[in-house]
């Protein structure tokens, strides 16, 4: 019943944007993921990690043949599109692949079987569906939102030291490498996550089951609930409102060189293809999951998570996409998320139920504070600055505290009982 009502409230929402998407004259995800069966796809690794996801239920001779036929078809489709002089990209097979699956749990598969392979295919599905729509919500901000609160935003990161503006240089210091490093850490996050759930669901052909609580949950229902925050709260980013890119809508050409001047905050208009979608910085968010479910795998998966969290730190605000203040709201975000999906799978006892309030009220205190208050946070940095991160770091020690408690105990090993000695 879960997963049938999670299917028709995902079918729904997939149809509204397409609705939304249309009244702007433009495909919606629907559309745009139907293209992606013939066409060329925006994203292949993300496709292919979308097949890996939905192959957790195979056996490893189904999951070699199933490899086999998704790159066989895409050397296909690679002939013809450089016969046609057509667009390159792979990832076709993999769509292929999964979609053919579906088919063959619908026609050959009965009972559990089938609800298992509906499922890998639901979450492979998802997972790409998931970019489709983040691509249409941010089509839907830039329209519906033609005010930005960047300038909130900037005075209030004067309390932090203007960490966008500090690791900006720093990444142009580094040069093209650390640019193209970053960059690749950026748009391959989903990729990242992939890596970390399938260690998650390695188990899953063995037993025939999911486990209760894994990684494309949270990653999943941050981007869900994210892109509303992004219509309560409309910001473009620093190196827009206050960079090149920004052309003739910016109020300067100061990132990353000079700070913004501390004056009195006012809402800007701004173009209508710029996303609004900085407050939380959800790549900041989806990082930070990453960070929290590598934690219980073995340590070659630890560093990963942490070099993965690191790095979209960097490039988030080393690139100029986000504000210091976004980043500190992107972890409360995804810790009251997990908090909350991880006390849904237990059973909403007392201390889940705290977290997840204490969580909702630090990100709203948060927003509200970033709004009303930022001449006076910026006025006095020794003061605010201080108080954002404790803010967040009392969402980090309440998670940490309370899913200790949450965490089978095991039991103390025995002890050899002594032996006789021989006379």
């Amino acid at each position: 019943m879960l997963w049938a009502t999670v299917s028709v409230v995902a079918l729904g929402f997939l149809i509204a944007l397409e609705i939304a998407a249309r009244r702007y004259g433009l495909p919606g995800p629907m559309t745009n993921q139907a293209k992606e069966v013939i066409l060329a796809p925006k994203s292949g690794p993300l496709l292919y990690a979308g097949m890996a996801l939905m192959m957790v239920v195979l056996t490893w001779r189904e999951r070699l043949i199933a490899a086999g036929i998704a790159v066989g078809i895409d050397v296909i489709f690679f002939l013809v599109r450089w016969a046609v002089d057509a667009k390159m990209m792979f990832g076709n097979g993999a769509l292929w692949v999964t979609l053919g699956y579906a088919v063959i749990a619908v026609t050959r598969r009965t009972g559990r079987e089938r609800v298992l392979l509906l499922k890998g295919v639901g979450l492979g599905l998802l997972l790409v569906a998931g970019r489709k729509t983040g691509d249409t919500w941010l089509l839907i901000t830039s329209k519906t939102r033609p005010a930005v609160l960047d300038q909130y935003v900037a005075i209030a990161d004067h309390a932090l030291g203007n960490p966008s503006w500090v690791v900006g240089r720093i990444v142009e210091a580094t040069g093209p490498i650390g640019d193209h490093i970053l960059d690749y850490v950026y748009i391959q996050l989903a990729v990242a996550a992939v890596i970390v759930a399938l260690y998650q669901l390695r188990n899953v052909a063995a037993e025939r089951r999911f486990p209760s609580h894994h990684l494309v949950r949270t990653f999943l229902m941050i981007g869900l609930l994210g892109p509303g925050i992004y219509m309560i709260f409309p910001v473009v980013g620093p190196i827009f409102a206050y960079g090149s890119d920004g052309t003739h809508w910016a109020v300067a050409d100061l990132w990353p060189n000079t700070p913004p001047p501390l004056n009195v905050p006012h809402q800007m208009p701004f173009d209508e293809i710029t996303p609004r979608n900085c407050m939380p910085s959800l790549h900041t968010a989806w990082a930070t999951a990453i960070f929290i479910h590598s934690r219980k795998g073995p340590r070659i998966l630890q560093f990963f998570g942490a070099f993965w969290l690191i790095s979209t730190l960097g490039a988030t605000l080393g690139f100029g996409y986000h504000y210091g203040t976004d980043i500190i709201t992107g972890v409360v975000f995804t810790l009251t998320i997990e908090a909350a999906l991880r006390s849904q799978e237990r059973g909403w006892d007392r201390s889940g139920i705290q977290l997840v309030a204490y969580g909702a009220a630090v990100f709203t205190a948060l927003l509200v504070s970033f709004r009303y208050l930022p001449m006076e946070m910026a006025e006095n940095p020794w003061v605010f600055g201080p108080l954002l991160i404790l803010a967040m770091a009392s969402v980090i020690y309440g998670y940490i505290r309370t899913t200790k408690r949450w965490e089978p105990k095991t039991a103390p090993a025995r002890q050899p009982e002594p032996q006789p000695e021989l006379v």
